[in-house]
């Protein structure tokens, strides 16, 4: 399945508790469990105003489809083409 990289605009994100994180990470893995397997969530990075997911799913689709049963922004969807890290240059 191709890889997403999914930008939410959040005012404050970085502000958030672990109780808050916690709460929108339980309301997300409750859609993408009612939508299973179209689309998993890999991981997420918390910025001062934004929150950037990575997840693989079946389509662009689902990615918003995702965003839109769980009441999350999708400010930006991009499907990943490639992944490089250092050992890539070596």
């Amino acid at each position: 399945m191709p890889k997403y990289v999914i930008e939410r605009e959040l005012p404050g994100a970085g502000n958030l508790t672990s109780d808050e994180l916690h709460a929108i990470s339980a309301k997300s893995n409750q859609v993408l469990a009612g939508m299973s397997p179209r689309a998993k969530w890999l991981q997420s990075y918390v910025t001062t105003d934004k929150i950037y997911c990575v997840y693989v799913a079946d389509s662009e689709a689902a990615v918003r489809e995702h965003a839109d049963c769980g009441g999350f922004p999708a400010n930006a969807i991009s499907q990943v083409s490639a992944v490089i890290d250092p050992s890539t240059g070596e």
